[in-house]
């Protein structure tokens, strides 16, 4: 479809603005959904088609839908914020709809043309802008994402998929600055090269699961993945980039390498972190000389950031063997970051790069 155009079907059994007040004092994270969502099927040979905002509601799939089967699926993170004059606002959203078509290619999906991607989040997002709470450190956060509903069993490629946008109102991913305790697995491995590291997909989080539970039970808050061969290169969080800020003022990230996924709050932090004057070095690191750095005060910080949880401190790595301490004087570079990302996020601080797009 060359021009998008959404038929647009509310929801008659929405909530009542007190209802969904009640919800949105005390939203939790991924607990309560909006009203409406967005569909938009796909036919091999027609194309994208049956652009629809509606209710908010159950899916109905073939038991042999091949999502089920092979796992040929894809979706994005990402928030609409309430200013401080009333605006809902989104955070670069052009962002996600290139990502979100990086990622299709990888696992052989036809992609969403881009302008439908943002049109479809800014419909959704329009039709329930009262989800869209003003309260500090509260958004809505959306889900957009592709599922293959052809029915087949059979290896190869979908020829039938739906494209569909879903938000739910949040807080804070995480409830403290105080510093995350990170658990750093040896025995598992997140991605590996020539694999689906760099596409946002479901498979990568499956993964991480059983190691994150393993985080869990060691009273970590966080699980972080080495390099498959080696494990050796510090690789990324099970949902997170990484950070490690140096005594001398360095920022220093682990290099986009195929395996780690482009995050698009870590670009970010890497373009505000050079307009404060910070060096930056994508560069490998290394777990054992990361422990000697940071025993000598060579290592003074290091955060963690994504759109869930937007900058958060890691006070500290802890695995077999391993015990890394972070933030002996405090945070005061992610502190710093995180201020001034939220602050252009929300409508606080200038937008000074056209990342803030308005929706309504």
């Amino acid at each position: 479809m060359n021009a998008v155009a959404f038929s647009i079907e509310k929801n008659p059994k929405a909530l009542s603005t007190s209802e969904r007040e009640a919800v949105l004092a005390d939203p939790g994270f991924g607990k309560h959904f909006t009203d409406h969502m967005v569909i938009v099927d796909y036919d091999d040979g027609v194309g994208w088609h049956d652009a629809r905002l509606c209710a908010f509601g159950a899916l109905q799939m073939h038991p042999a839908a091949a999502v089920l089967h092979y796992a040929q699926e894809i979706f994005e993170g990402m928030k609409a914020y309430r200013t401080p004059d009333g605006r809902v606002v989104l955070f670069r959203p052009e962002e996600n709809a290139r990502r979100f078509r990086l990622s299709a290619e990888r696992m052989a999906m036809t992609p969403v043309p881009e302008e439908m991607f943002l049109k479809a989040v800014e419909t959704l997002v329009s039709a329930d802008a009262g989800w869209v709470s003003g309260t500090e450190g509260h958004s809505l956060y959306i889900r957009p994402y592709v599922i293959a509903n052809e029915p087949f069993l059979g290896v190869r490629p979908a020829k039938q998929y739906q494209f569909i946008v879903i938000a739910t109102p949040v807080v804070s991913y995480f409830s403290s600055d105080a510093g995350l305790t990170v658990w750093v697995s040896t025995d598992y491995s997140r991605a590996a090269t020539g694999g689906t590291g760099a596409a946002k997909c479901g498979g990568n989080y499956a993964a991480s699961l059983l190691p994150q539970a393993e985080a869990y039970d060691n009273a970590c808050d966080q699980v972080l993945f080495l390099d498959a061969c080696g494990h050796q290169r510090i690789e990324e969080m099970g949902g997170m980039n990484v950070f490690f800020v140096r005594k001398d003022g360095v920022l220093v990230t682990p290099p986009l390498n195929g395996n780690i996924l482009e995050g698009i709050t870590r670009k970010s932090v890497i373009r505000l972190a050079k307009d404060r004057g910070l060096a930056i070095r994508e560069e490998p690191v290394i777990i054992g000389a990361l422990a000697e750095a940071a025993a000598t005060g060579e290592v003074a910080e290091a955060f963690a950031c994504g759109t869930a949880a937007v900058i958060a401190p890691i006070a500290r790595f802890k695995g077999k063997n391993l015990d890394i301490r972070f933030g002996a004087n405090g945070f005061p570079v992610a502190a710093a970051l995180k201020a001034d990302l939220v602050g252009m996020q929300t409508g606080k601080v200038e937008d000074r790069y056209g990342w803030v797009r308005q929706v309504a």
